[in-house]
């Protein structure tokens, strides 16, 4: 009885965290093709307006060679998250998954699922597939 209910609590936390991770997908309106710096590469894709913080790859490198910023140079990512610079401003987005860290900075380490309290949301990039 008590396994059952461990597999339950991990599924509906699996459950929830999908549900999390998936509603901050973007409107469909809110898409473009564009560039971003991922870990000193340009990354061109269709996707998410914020996501994309350069409209071409020229853009991109044009960045890369220094004739405008890298917010991502900095290394703001901790505990091997990956820095993406994102939007038009000089904002970054920290990937934490696969990492065990969450958080923007992937600074907070991955609670266990038998140590979430009920009624908490448990962080999607700490979900291991």
């Amino acid at each position: 009885m008590q396994q059952r209910r461990i597999i339950f609590g991990a599924l509906f936390i699996f459950t929830i965290a999908g549900l999390a991770y998936f509603s901050h997908a973007c409107e469909l309106d809110q898409t473009q093709h564009g560039c971003r710096i991922d870990n000193g590469q340009c990354t061109c894709a269709f996707g998410c307006k914020s996501e994309f913080r350069y409209g071409t790859r020229k853009e991109c490198q044009d960045a890369l060679k220094g004739r405008s910023s890298d917010v991502c140079s900095r290394a703001p990512c901790m505990n091997g998250g990956h820095c993406s610079q994102v939007s038009t401003v000089q904002q970054y987005k920290c990937r934490c998954e696969g990492t065990g860290y969450w958080g923007q900075r992937c600074q907070r380490l991955c609670p266990k699922p038998e140590h979430v309290a009920a009624g908490t949301l448990y962080p999607p990039e700490c979900v291991i597939i």
